[in-house]
């Protein structure tokens, strides 16, 4: 159990399959490396096996720790397949060897994980779902900086920015998400003691990514994703059985240009539909410049990147075409019902608002029954042109 209580005994995992109520998957996640997510699945596994349950272990990252090392003691273990790149012989988890397998339940380790090229998938995650769609149940672990729609949170908070991420619609398809917690101080602790990486690594670590106002806000940032989830099913579960008025669904509405990145608003839309229990849409606006044949290469690569990003991220992508594009975007909302809308935003002078009018204030003007939320946007990362914030007409 951690410190907070809230972890599902695995005797609860194996009461629910021997009634037929199958736990298709189970996320641990944690604030940082190092606080115990792969021991705890590991622990969990000796117990489940000790009660007769039918599982393997898929992949283990043990990064030379020798206790999670010996830990693994007398579980079975699928063979990891080994993959020749550039000139080196690597090893993955082996997919199609556990779904032969077919055990009740597979432990896979690193969520995040990206795989070497020539691979059956391109990441670990996508493994795990063809297990899923196999009917293996799988318990696994993730840290919360690799969740996708927290990347730049994580990214201003510690200065690093997180390349692997898992998209956010991994984490709602999950049957329990449980936090493995440890306080601040004895993460550090933990660190010191050679625990988490090599001794070279341990000052540099502790002054950069591990220091106490880092991890204090990634730990806060895993109490909340877990506190999200439960209130999402805990009120999925009450609808589902009366137990209370269905509520009426917020919608949310990320309002996303034809050309430039989109990320960081489709990740900040992501949150809040997450927050908020809801739908949400990535919706952009076709202008007769952009039509298939008139939009520029450049332009035409950025919109099916964010078109892509969005449906990994889980939102439905909508096309409206129009001259206006203030107009289709307060029809839209009006039309769905949007509650929550997200717009960007870059630094523009009062004299070129004047001059070529603000799709925000119009759109305030129209729809006053919608929070909108701006996300400011810097210049050159996010945006090239000038309408690519649509904040133009």
């Amino acid at each position: 159990m951690n410190e907070n209580g809230n972890r599902r005994s695995p005797e609860s995992l194996l009461a629910r399959l021997n009634h037929g109520e199958q736990v298709k998957l189970r996320v641990y996640i944690g604030a940082a490396p190092g606080v115990g997510k792969t021991y705890q699945m590991l622990e969990d596994a000796h117990l489940l096996r000790k009660q007769g349950v039918d599982i393997v272990v898929a992949v283990v990252e043990t990064h030379g720790r020798e206790d999670t090392r010996a830990m693994i003691g007398e579980l079975e273990c699928v063979p990891m397949r080994r993959i020749e790149y550039r000139g080196v012989t690597l090893e993955e988890f082996d997919v199609d060897a556990v779904i032969a397998r077919c055990p009740a339940i597979a432990i896979v380790d690193e969520l995040a994980h990206t795989n070497v090229p020539g691979s059956k998938n391109g990441k670990r995650y996508q493994d795990v779902l063809d297990l899923l769609n196999a009917g293996i149940s799988v318990i696994t672990a993730v840290n919360i900086q690799h969740l996708e729609s927290l990347n730049d949170v994580v990214t201003r908070t510690t200065g690093v920015r997180v390349r692997e991420t898992v998209p956010d619609y991994f984490l709602r398809r999950a049957d329990e998400v449980v936090n493995v917690d440890v306080s601040v101080d004895t993460l550090r602790s933990r660190l010191r003691q050679g625990k988490i990486y090599d001794v070279v690594k341990i000052e540099q670590a502790l002054n950069n990514f591990f220091r106490k106002g880092n991890l204090s806000t990634l730990r806060e940032l895993a109490l909340r994703q877990v506190a999200t989830d439960q209130a999402t099913k805990s009120h999925d579960y009450r609808e589902r059985e009366g137990l209370d008025p269905a509520v009426i669904p917020e919608k949310v509405m990320v309002a996303m240009a034809s050309r430039g990145s989109a990320k960081k608003l489709l990740r900040v839309g992501s949150r809040v539909a997450g927050r908020l229990a809801s739908d949400w849409y990535a919706v952009y606006v076709e202008t007769p410049n952009e039509e298939l044949g008139r939009i520029k290469p450049l332009d035409y690569a950025a919109l099916q990147e964010n078109i892509r990003f969005a449906e990994e991220l889980g939102a439905k992508v909508v096309k409206l075409k129009s001259r206006h594009v203030a107009d289709a975007l307060t029809d839209f909302a009006r039309r769905e019902g949007v509650t929550h809308v997200v717009f960007g935003q870059t630094s523009r002078s009062r004299w070129d608002i004047l001059l070529h009018g603000s799709i925000i204030n119009r759109f305030l003007d129209e729809v006053r029954d919608a929070t909108v939320q701006v996300v400011p946007l810097e210049q050159r990362s996010e945006v090239r042109d000038r309408r690519s914030d649509l904040d133009e007409s």
